[in-house]
């Protein structure tokens, strides 16, 4: 019982984490006010929302700004708890552009709201191996889904990995308090 509250613990702790690995966009369009209100930690408002509407009903816009754009409106609909709307945005990114590393993190994200830690965990493993520009959130995320699969070993090895990834960053720190370890890991 004592295990499941802490799987339960990290959980909790991934998802008050804001998915929040944009994709950045140029110039001074509407896809560019929706990258910037998916890179605020602000709540996004309705108006947020709208610059990533009307981004993805220009028809003007590059193959990369599409993707873009639907990658951060998901992160935009996830902060806002729409879990379902903005899987379907990441899936949308993945189709136009399936070496898209952002889409499959903030995808992972979104699957462990939805309590699907192995759907996660390739995920976030597939993100790292397209090079997210936020390993340690990637990392992050695994050792999460890691560790509600019962793989505390290598829930252990990704929370460290986040924590040497980015050092100011305190809840990688604060979940390997949690771990003791034993035979030199």
């Amino acid at each position: 019982m004592a295990n499941r509250k802490l799987i339960l613990a990290a959980l909790v702790a991934a998802i008050s984490v804001p998915a929040s690995a944009a994709v950045t966009v140029l110039g001074a369009n509407s896809a560019r006010l929706c990258f910037e209100a998916a890179d605020s930690p602000m709540m996004p408002q309705s108006r947020e929302m709208q610059f990533c509407d009307e981004a993805l009903r220009n028809q003007t816009l590059t193959r990369y700004e599409i993707v873009a754009s639907h990658v951060n409106r998901g992160i935009l609909r996830l902060r806002r708890n729409q879990v379902d709307d903005a899987i379907a945005d990441f899936d949308s990114a993945i189709a136009i552009d399936p070496e898209q590393p952002e889409a499959y993190l903030n995808k992972g994200a979104a699957l462990i709201r939805r309590q699907n830690p192995e759907g996660a965990l390739t995920l976030f493993t597939v993100a790292l191996e397209r090079n997210t520009s936020r390993p340690a959130l990637a990392h992050y995320g695994r050792a999460v889904a890691n560790e509600a699969l019962g793989n505390l070993p290598a829930a252990y090895r990704d929370y460290r990995r986040a924590s040497e990834l980015d050092p100011g960053w305190n809840e990688p720190r604060v979940e390997l308090t949690r771990f003791r370890v034993v035979g030199g890991e």
